[in-house]
Protein backbone atom coordinates (compact mmCIF):
# COMPACT_ATOMS: atom_id res chain seq x y z
CA UNK A 1 0.00 0.00 0.00
CA UNK A 2 2.77 2.03 1.33
CA UNK A 3 4.26 1.51 -2.42
CA UNK A 4 1.47 2.05 -4.47
CA UNK A 5 0.79 5.68 -2.52
CA UNK A 6 4.80 6.61 -3.29
CA UNK A 7 4.06 5.22 -7.46
CA UNK A 8 0.86 7.67 -7.40
CA UNK A 9 2.52 10.74 -5.96
CA UNK A 10 5.41 10.72 -8.57
CA UNK A 11 2.71 11.57 -11.30
CA UNK A 12 2.05 14.58 -9.77
CA UNK A 13 3.24 17.73 -9.14
CA UNK A 14 1.88 20.78 -7.27
CA UNK A 15 5.23 23.10 -8.17
CA UNK A 16 4.29 25.27 -10.88
CA UNK A 17 6.30 26.11 -14.05
CA UNK A 18 7.37 29.53 -12.79
CA UNK A 19 8.55 27.94 -9.54
CA UNK A 20 10.80 25.48 -11.67
CA UNK A 21 12.49 27.95 -13.86
CA UNK A 22 15.86 29.22 -11.89
CA UNK A 23 15.32 33.13 -11.26
CA UNK A 24 18.89 33.46 -12.51
CA UNK A 25 17.63 31.50 -16.38
CA UNK A 26 18.66 33.79 -19.50
CA UNK A 27 14.97 33.26 -20.60
CA UNK A 28 13.84 35.46 -17.36
CA UNK A 29 14.79 38.87 -18.48
CA UNK A 30 13.96 38.36 -22.38
CA UNK A 31 10.55 37.29 -21.02
CA UNK A 32 10.03 40.47 -19.31
CA UNK A 33 10.86 42.67 -22.15
CA UNK A 34 8.88 40.57 -24.35
CA UNK A 35 5.98 40.85 -21.96
CA UNK A 36 6.49 44.69 -22.09
CA UNK A 37 6.64 44.57 -25.97
CA UNK A 38 3.53 42.73 -26.35
CA UNK A 39 1.63 45.16 -23.75
CA UNK A 40 2.43 47.81 -26.36
CA UNK A 41 1.50 45.51 -29.42
CA UNK A 42 -2.34 45.47 -27.82
CA UNK A 43 -3.60 48.10 -30.28
CA UNK A 44 -2.29 45.90 -33.62
CA UNK A 45 -3.51 42.69 -32.16
CA UNK A 46 -7.09 44.47 -32.04
CA UNK A 47 -7.04 45.61 -35.14
CA UNK A 48 -5.86 42.29 -36.82
CA UNK A 49 -8.82 40.54 -35.84
CA UNK A 50 -11.54 42.67 -35.08
CA UNK A 51 -13.71 41.79 -38.14
CA UNK A 52 -13.28 38.08 -37.46
CA UNK A 53 -12.66 37.68 -34.15
CA UNK A 54 -9.63 36.44 -31.61
CA UNK A 55 -7.84 33.66 -33.47
CA UNK A 56 -7.50 30.04 -32.02
CA UNK A 57 -3.75 30.53 -31.22
CA UNK A 58 -3.77 34.12 -28.85
CA UNK A 59 -1.24 36.31 -31.00
CA UNK A 60 1.02 36.80 -27.38
CA UNK A 61 1.49 33.00 -27.35
CA UNK A 62 2.40 33.02 -30.95
CA UNK A 63 5.02 35.65 -31.09
CA UNK A 64 6.87 33.89 -27.49
CA UNK A 65 6.49 30.89 -29.46
CA UNK A 66 8.32 31.98 -32.73
CA UNK A 67 10.83 33.65 -30.56
CA UNK A 68 11.60 30.87 -28.92
CA UNK A 69 12.19 28.74 -32.38
CA UNK A 70 14.42 31.49 -33.29
CA UNK A 71 16.43 31.80 -29.64
CA UNK A 72 16.73 27.94 -29.79
CA UNK A 73 17.29 27.41 -33.25
CA UNK A 74 14.20 24.81 -33.87
CA UNK A 75 14.16 24.27 -37.40
CA UNK A 76 10.81 23.39 -38.07
CA UNK A 77 6.80 23.87 -36.32
CA UNK A 78 6.55 20.22 -35.89
CA UNK A 79 9.99 20.32 -33.92
CA UNK A 80 8.70 23.32 -32.18
CA UNK A 81 5.50 21.48 -31.05
CA UNK A 82 7.27 18.57 -30.09
CA UNK A 83 9.51 20.84 -27.58
CA UNK A 84 6.37 22.44 -26.28
CA UNK A 85 4.48 19.17 -25.24
CA UNK A 86 7.03 18.13 -22.81
CA UNK A 87 9.95 21.24 -22.15
CA UNK A 88 8.40 22.35 -18.98
CA UNK A 89 11.00 25.92 -19.56
CA UNK A 90 8.92 26.78 -23.49
CA UNK A 91 5.68 26.04 -21.94
CA UNK A 92 6.89 29.05 -19.02
CA UNK A 93 7.96 31.38 -21.52
CA UNK A 94 4.80 30.87 -23.84
CA UNK A 95 2.30 31.02 -20.96
CA UNK A 96 1.16 27.11 -21.42
CA UNK A 97 0.53 24.96 -18.25
CA UNK A 98 1.47 22.31 -17.34
CA UNK A 99 -1.83 20.44 -18.79
CA UNK A 100 -2.38 22.35 -21.51
CA UNK A 101 -2.52 20.89 -24.73
CA UNK A 102 -0.06 21.71 -27.68
CA UNK A 103 -1.57 22.77 -30.79
CA UNK A 104 -1.04 21.14 -33.92
CA UNK A 105 1.61 22.03 -36.39
CA UNK A 106 -0.69 22.78 -38.94
CA UNK A 107 -3.05 24.87 -37.10
CA UNK A 108 -0.20 26.48 -35.45
CA UNK A 109 1.72 27.29 -38.88
CA UNK A 110 -2.13 28.67 -40.26
CA UNK A 111 -2.34 31.16 -37.27
CA UNK A 112 1.55 31.89 -38.14
CA UNK A 113 0.95 33.12 -41.68
CA UNK A 114 -1.72 35.10 -40.49
CA UNK A 115 0.87 37.36 -38.25
CA UNK A 116 3.18 36.92 -41.36
CA UNK A 117 0.53 38.84 -43.46
CA UNK A 118 0.97 42.27 -40.96
CA UNK A 119 3.24 44.10 -39.69
CA UNK A 120 3.48 42.95 -36.74
CA UNK A 121 7.38 41.53 -36.87
CA UNK A 122 8.43 45.29 -37.45
CA UNK A 123 6.00 46.81 -34.61
CA UNK A 124 7.71 44.10 -32.38
CA UNK A 125 11.32 45.25 -33.42
CA UNK A 126 10.37 49.21 -32.88
CA UNK A 127 9.17 48.18 -29.12
CA UNK A 128 11.92 46.08 -28.47
CA UNK A 129 14.01 48.83 -29.83
CA UNK A 130 12.35 51.77 -27.56
CA UNK A 131 13.14 49.97 -24.31
CA UNK A 132 16.75 49.82 -25.51
CA UNK A 133 16.30 53.80 -26.37
CA UNK A 134 14.86 54.52 -22.77
CA UNK A 135 17.45 52.21 -21.23
CA UNK A 136 20.01 54.40 -22.74
CA UNK A 137 21.64 51.67 -24.55
CA UNK A 138 21.86 52.97 -28.20
CA UNK A 139 23.68 56.04 -29.77
CA UNK A 140 21.60 58.74 -31.69
CA UNK A 141 25.35 59.95 -33.62
CA UNK A 142 27.05 56.97 -34.96
CA UNK A 143 26.38 54.02 -37.34
CA UNK A 144 27.27 51.07 -39.10
CA UNK A 145 25.03 49.73 -42.77
CA UNK A 146 26.30 46.63 -44.20
CA UNK A 147 24.23 44.25 -46.18
CA UNK A 148 24.48 40.34 -46.55
CA UNK A 149 22.71 37.73 -49.23
CA UNK A 150 20.10 35.67 -47.41
CA UNK A 151 20.08 32.09 -49.68
CA UNK A 152 16.30 31.57 -50.84
CA UNK A 153 14.18 28.63 -50.78
CA UNK A 154 14.33 27.67 -54.28
CA UNK A 155 16.74 25.18 -56.11
CA UNK A 156 18.81 26.16 -58.88
CA UNK A 157 16.73 23.79 -61.41
CA UNK A 158 13.89 25.86 -60.61
CA UNK A 159 15.53 28.75 -61.97
CA UNK A 160 14.02 28.69 -65.61
CA UNK A 161 13.87 30.66 -68.46
CA UNK A 162 10.50 32.82 -68.90
CA UNK A 163 9.75 31.86 -71.94
CA UNK A 164 8.45 27.92 -71.46
CA UNK A 165 9.20 26.77 -75.15
CA UNK A 166 12.89 27.70 -74.48
CA UNK A 167 13.44 25.46 -71.54
CA UNK A 168 16.62 23.40 -71.17
CA UNK A 169 16.35 20.09 -71.76
CA UNK A 170 14.74 17.66 -68.96
CA UNK A 171 15.47 13.70 -68.32
CA UNK A 172 12.58 12.26 -67.70
CA UNK A 173 13.55 9.10 -66.36
CA UNK A 174 12.53 10.47 -62.52
CA UNK A 175 9.38 12.46 -62.94
CA UNK A 176 9.12 13.21 -59.49
CA UNK A 177 13.12 14.51 -59.25
CA UNK A 178 13.91 15.25 -62.85
CA UNK A 179 17.57 16.34 -63.91
CA UNK A 180 17.53 19.44 -65.28
CA UNK A 181 20.52 20.17 -67.48
CA UNK A 182 21.84 23.99 -67.96
CA UNK A 183 25.06 23.39 -68.26
CA UNK A 184 26.84 25.70 -70.98
CA UNK A 185 23.51 28.16 -70.58
CA UNK A 186 23.56 31.68 -70.11
CA UNK A 187 21.40 32.12 -67.12
CA UNK A 188 20.57 36.05 -65.63
CA UNK A 189 18.12 37.54 -63.66
CA UNK A 190 16.59 38.90 -67.18
CA UNK A 191 15.81 36.09 -68.70
CA UNK A 192 15.33 33.67 -66.23
CA UNK A 193 12.88 33.43 -63.01
CA UNK A 194 12.80 30.95 -59.95
CA UNK A 195 9.40 29.10 -60.71
CA UNK A 196 9.50 28.11 -57.02
CA UNK A 197 10.22 31.82 -55.76
CA UNK A 198 9.92 34.46 -58.31
CA UNK A 199 10.68 36.64 -56.18
CA UNK A 200 14.43 35.26 -55.66
CA UNK A 201 16.91 36.65 -57.92
CA UNK A 202 20.58 35.32 -58.76
CA UNK A 203 23.21 36.66 -57.21
CA UNK A 204 27.09 36.45 -55.58
CA UNK A 205 28.51 38.27 -52.59
CA UNK A 206 31.88 38.65 -54.63
CA UNK A 207 33.84 37.65 -57.88
CA UNK A 208 34.94 34.24 -57.86
CA UNK A 209 31.56 33.15 -55.65
CA UNK A 210 28.81 30.62 -57.01
CA UNK A 211 25.84 32.52 -57.60
CA UNK A 212 22.69 31.50 -55.49
CA UNK A 213 18.92 32.33 -55.67
CA UNK A 214 18.79 34.87 -52.87
CA UNK A 215 17.44 38.38 -50.95
CA UNK A 216 19.44 40.91 -49.96
CA UNK A 217 19.13 41.27 -45.90
CA UNK A 218 20.27 44.80 -44.70
CA UNK A 219 20.81 46.29 -40.84
CA UNK A 220 21.26 49.68 -39.35
CA UNK A 221 22.81 49.05 -36.28
CA UNK A 222 24.43 52.16 -33.79
CA UNK A 223 28.12 52.02 -33.00
CA UNK A 224 27.22 52.35 -29.06
CA UNK A 225 26.39 48.64 -28.05
CA UNK A 226 25.92 47.34 -31.63
CA UNK A 227 21.94 46.70 -31.11
CA UNK A 228 20.28 47.01 -34.68
CA UNK A 229 18.39 49.66 -35.13
CA UNK A 230 17.04 49.42 -38.70
CA UNK A 231 16.54 46.02 -41.30
CA UNK A 232 15.46 45.66 -44.16
CA UNK A 233 15.54 43.22 -46.89
CA UNK A 234 15.14 43.66 -50.18
CA UNK A 235 15.45 41.40 -53.89
CA UNK A 236 19.33 40.89 -54.60
CA UNK A 237 20.13 43.68 -57.22
CA UNK A 238 23.23 44.95 -57.59
CA UNK A 239 22.16 48.14 -55.94
CA UNK A 240 20.12 46.91 -53.16
CA UNK A 241 22.73 47.22 -49.73
CA UNK A 242 22.97 51.22 -51.21
CA UNK A 243 19.17 51.88 -51.65
CA UNK A 244 18.35 50.21 -48.16
CA UNK A 245 20.71 51.93 -46.42
CA UNK A 246 19.73 54.95 -47.40
CA UNK A 247 16.11 54.01 -46.71
CA UNK A 248 17.33 53.35 -43.16
CA UNK A 249 18.66 56.33 -42.80
CA UNK A 250 16.46 58.35 -44.40
CA UNK A 251 13.64 57.06 -41.90
CA UNK A 252 15.20 57.99 -39.02
CA UNK A 253 14.68 61.20 -39.67
CA UNK A 254 17.42 62.96 -38.52
CA UNK A 255 17.04 66.58 -37.31
CA UNK A 256 21.06 66.79 -35.90
CA UNK A 257 24.00 65.32 -38.14
CA UNK A 258 25.09 61.78 -37.56
CA UNK A 259 27.50 59.31 -39.10
CA UNK A 260 26.64 56.58 -41.34
CA UNK A 261 30.45 53.96 -41.30
CA UNK A 262 30.17 51.11 -44.65
CA UNK A 263 32.70 49.02 -46.46
CA UNK A 264 33.60 49.99 -49.90
CA UNK A 265 30.88 48.71 -51.70
CA UNK A 266 28.95 52.29 -50.38
CA UNK A 267 31.66 54.32 -51.94
CA UNK A 268 30.00 55.64 -54.65
CA UNK A 269 29.23 59.04 -55.44
CA UNK A 270 25.77 58.76 -55.81
CA UNK A 271 25.19 57.22 -52.21
CA UNK A 272 27.67 59.63 -50.66
CA UNK A 273 25.51 62.48 -51.81
CA UNK A 274 22.12 60.84 -50.58
CA UNK A 275 23.64 60.14 -47.17
CA UNK A 276 25.02 64.02 -47.22
CA UNK A 277 21.27 65.14 -48.18
CA UNK A 278 20.06 63.12 -45.29
CA UNK A 279 22.39 65.03 -42.37
CA UNK A 280 24.44 62.00 -42.58
CA UNK A 281 28.12 62.31 -43.02
CA UNK A 282 29.28 59.37 -44.83
CA UNK A 283 32.30 57.57 -43.36
CA UNK A 284 32.66 54.71 -45.99
CA UNK A 285 35.79 52.70 -46.41
CA UNK A 286 37.70 54.17 -49.36
CA UNK A 287 37.44 52.76 -52.60
CA UNK A 288 40.53 53.86 -54.61
CA UNK A 289 40.40 51.14 -57.36
CA UNK A 290 36.65 52.37 -58.18
CA UNK A 291 37.21 53.76 -61.81
CA UNK A 292 37.43 58.00 -60.89
CA UNK A 293 38.64 56.97 -57.28
CA UNK A 294 36.99 57.08 -53.97
CA UNK A 295 33.92 59.69 -53.75
CA UNK A 296 35.39 60.69 -50.40
CA UNK A 297 38.65 62.13 -49.27
CA UNK A 298 40.84 63.42 -46.67
CA UNK A 299 38.38 66.06 -45.35
CA UNK A 300 36.24 63.08 -44.15
CA UNK A 301 39.22 60.61 -43.38
CA UNK A 302 41.56 62.49 -41.73
CA UNK A 303 39.27 62.87 -38.63
CA UNK A 304 39.70 60.47 -35.29
CA UNK A 305 35.92 59.67 -36.05
CA UNK A 306 36.33 58.41 -39.22
CA UNK A 307 39.34 55.80 -37.88
CA UNK A 308 36.52 55.13 -35.21
CA UNK A 309 33.88 54.43 -37.35
CA UNK A 310 35.85 51.84 -39.51
CA UNK A 311 36.41 50.20 -36.36
CA UNK A 312 32.92 49.99 -35.02
CA UNK A 313 31.08 48.92 -38.06
CA UNK A 314 32.65 45.22 -38.12
CA UNK A 315 30.82 44.54 -35.25
CA UNK A 316 27.62 44.21 -37.85
CA UNK A 317 29.23 40.88 -39.14
CA UNK A 318 28.43 39.53 -35.24
CA UNK A 319 25.06 40.35 -35.99
CA UNK A 320 24.86 38.65 -39.36
CA UNK A 321 26.51 35.53 -37.70
CA UNK A 322 24.18 35.25 -34.71
CA UNK A 323 21.15 35.74 -37.82
CA UNK A 324 22.34 33.32 -39.81
CA UNK A 325 23.54 30.49 -37.45
CA UNK A 326 21.24 30.67 -34.43
CA UNK A 327 18.47 32.67 -36.39
CA UNK A 328 18.43 30.10 -39.06
CA UNK A 329 18.38 32.51 -41.74
CA UNK A 330 21.05 31.48 -43.76
CA UNK A 331 18.22 30.24 -45.64
CA UNK A 332 15.44 31.00 -45.41
CA UNK A 333 12.42 28.37 -45.12
CA UNK A 334 10.04 31.21 -46.48
CA UNK A 335 8.92 32.95 -50.05
CA UNK A 336 8.96 35.86 -51.39
CA UNK A 337 9.93 39.61 -50.14
CA UNK A 338 7.41 40.28 -47.59
CA UNK A 339 7.13 36.98 -45.64
CA UNK A 340 11.23 36.33 -45.70
CA UNK A 341 11.62 40.50 -44.45
CA UNK A 342 9.38 39.61 -42.00
CA UNK A 343 11.34 36.85 -40.65
CA UNK A 344 14.34 38.60 -41.01
CA UNK A 345 12.81 41.89 -38.97
CA UNK A 346 11.73 39.74 -36.64
CA UNK A 347 15.02 37.83 -36.16
CA UNK A 348 16.58 41.15 -35.46
CA UNK A 349 14.25 41.66 -32.93
CA UNK A 350 15.29 38.80 -31.07
CA UNK A 351 19.11 39.43 -31.92
CA UNK A 352 18.69 43.02 -29.67
CA UNK A 353 16.87 40.96 -26.82
CA UNK A 354 19.63 38.64 -26.33
CA UNK A 355 22.21 41.82 -26.55
CA UNK A 356 20.16 43.65 -24.20
CA UNK A 357 19.95 41.01 -22.01
CA UNK A 358 23.95 40.95 -21.98
CA UNK A 359 24.09 44.80 -21.50
CA UNK A 360 21.46 45.30 -18.95
CA UNK A 361 23.26 42.24 -16.90
CA UNK A 362 26.37 43.71 -17.03
CA UNK A 363 25.21 46.88 -15.85
CA UNK A 364 23.81 45.71 -12.74
CA UNK A 365 27.21 43.54 -11.95
CA UNK A 366 28.90 47.00 -12.23
CA UNK A 367 26.30 48.78 -10.06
Amino acid sequence: MRGQDTQQSAMFSYVSAEERVPADHPLRPIRAMVEVALRGLSPAFEAMYKNFGRPSIAPEKLLRTLLLQVLYTVRSERMLMEQLEYNLLFRWFVGLNVDDAVWVPTVFSKNRDRLLEGEIAQKFFAQVLEQARKAKLTSDEHFSVDGTLIEAWASQKSFQRKEQADQPPVDTDDPGNPTVNFHGEMRCNDTHASKTDPEALLARKGSGKEAKLSYCGNVLIENRNGLVVAAELRQATGTAERDAAAAMVENMGNTERVTVAGDKGYDTKDFVAALRDLKATPHVAQNDKRRGGSAIDGRTTRHEGYKISQRKRKRIEEVFGWMKTVGMLRKTRHRGVSKVGWVFTFTAAAYNLVRMRTLLSLAVQAA
